[in-house]
């Protein structure tokens, strides 16, 4: 039996990147031989075990049969007898197909070493065109290793994969989980960007692919059009490492501007309200967890009002907080104003500082001064309560001034 380290260790290693975890494949055992060496078994769909030291994986070498739809159609075969090579040439990319034995010998029989070099992602048999998770991994590589390219064969194999529907029988559990990956990546865009040039992007989120080519409002620097906002808004949340609740949030925030009528283009009257209802479909269609849910629906729902704080009575001040849920939840109302600034900068030209937040975050200390009790025991009719507690905190605003206004006027437009 041998054993030896593969996939991503071994090529972030000849990247000069750092290694996180090893996965290791072992030739030669079987599931027996592993249990009696202290090993403690993991695999459900085929034999996978924890070393009894250090946990980390080991796999026993196998190849795999296409038997149905999806990335869940196959029949594992793991015995002595299947060679390293034949392990190898199951996987995705020729770069994550290099194989490192326990003497630092490399193997590499697929030619993922000169991919490396060359900065191409390549798939390394036909047999990629089997699962379809395969199109969301390499888009998300793409947005990991900015300088790479998706070689053109591999291309039209995927592109080829979204013409006969595998992409279609992809669960929603593992679309978020590939999608989330990419997003916390330094250049999400290019997921998206691969996404789209082979066609996946149409049928993962169809509700992102409408946006391009659709312009922009003439005051938001009409050359870019509503996808491409989106991508830059997504990619400067990453610049500023933004969790991915936030990153979450860019990428749906404005997807009533798809549903916009032609005829009143570039103008997207009301599209906040329609952003945020597809915001929560396409949240729950994808099971996003509940703070990704949220923070895009709120987002989308009040990201235009919250650009215009300069502008705003103390009264509407007020009635967007409190409707944001910002005393109870100031942390979240924290995530917003990042997701605003990133919609802010998400237009080229805008590195001044998005002052607008310090106006919010400045209104918001205010209100929370106000102390509730302290009216509601001076009340003598207790319906009038939420009134009064809502008058001190209109008041509160209004004895600000202008203490902040310059700094919000400084992002107008």
């Amino acid at each position: 039996m041998r054993c030896y380290v593969v996939g991503g260790a071994v090529r972030d290693r000849l990247l000069g990147l750092p290694v996180q975890d090893h996965d290791w494949v072992v030739v030669g055992a079987t599931p027996e031989e592993m249990l009696a060496r202290g090993f403690r078994p993991v695999g459900k769909d085929f034999p996978v075990f924890l070393h009894p030291r250090t946990n980390e994986e080991y796999a026993l070498a196998r190849t795999e049969r296409k038997s149905g739809r999806g990335y869940t159609g196959f029949v594992v075969h793991a015995a002595p007898d299947v060679t390293l090579e034949d392990d190898l040439l199951r996987r995705d990319l020729t770069i994550n197909a290099i194989a490192e034995d326990e003497d630092g010998t490399l193997i590499d029989p697929y030619g993922g070493q000169a991919d490396l070099a060359a900065r191409i992602f390549r798939h390394v048999s036909p047999a990629f065109a089997e699962d379809p998770v395969r199109i969301l991994r390499v888009a998300r590589f793409a947005a990991r290793f900015g300088d790479f390219r998706v070689a053109p064969e591999t291309l039209a194999l995927m592109r080829a994969m979204v013409a006969d529907g595998e992409v279609d029988h992809l669960v929603p559990e593992r679309v978020w989980q590939e999608l989330a990956r990419g997003l916390m990546e330094d250049k999400p865009s290019r997921m998206l960007r691969v996404l789209r040039e082979c066609g996946a992007l149409a049928r993962i989120l169809p509700e992102v692919e409408r946006l391009f080519g659709v312009p922009q409002p003439v005051e938001h620097h009409p050359e870019v059009d509503t996808g491409e906002h989106v991508l830059l808004v997504l990619d400067h949340a990453a610049k500023t490492r933004q969790p991915l609740a936030v990153r979450w949030a860019c990428l749906m925030h404005d997807l009533g501007k798809g549903d916009t009528p032609a005829d009143i283009l570039p103008h997207h009257y009301g599209h906040e309200a329609k952003s945020a209802t597809r915001a929560r479909a396409v949240s729950e269609r994808l099971r996003a967890p509940v703070e990704c849910r949220d923070l895009a629906v709120i987002f989308a729902r009040e990201h235009g009002i919250l650009h215009q704080v300069e502008k705003l009575r103390p009264e509407t001040i007020v009635k967007v907080l409190e409707t944001t849920d910002a005393l109870r939840r100031p942390e979240r109302f924290a995530l917003l104003l990042e997701a605003a600034a990133c919609d802010y900068h998400g237009r080229p030209g805008r590195e001044a500082p998005y002052g607008r937040a310090e106006r919010w975050r400045v209104a918001l200390a205010a209100i929370q001064g106000v102390d509730a009790g302290a009216i509601a025991r001076a009340c003598d009719d207790k319906s009038q309560i939420p009134l009064r507690v809502h008058a001190a905190r209109v008041a509160a605003v209004k004895a600000l001034g202008g203490r902040t206004a310059a700094d919000a006027g400084r992002d107008a437009n």
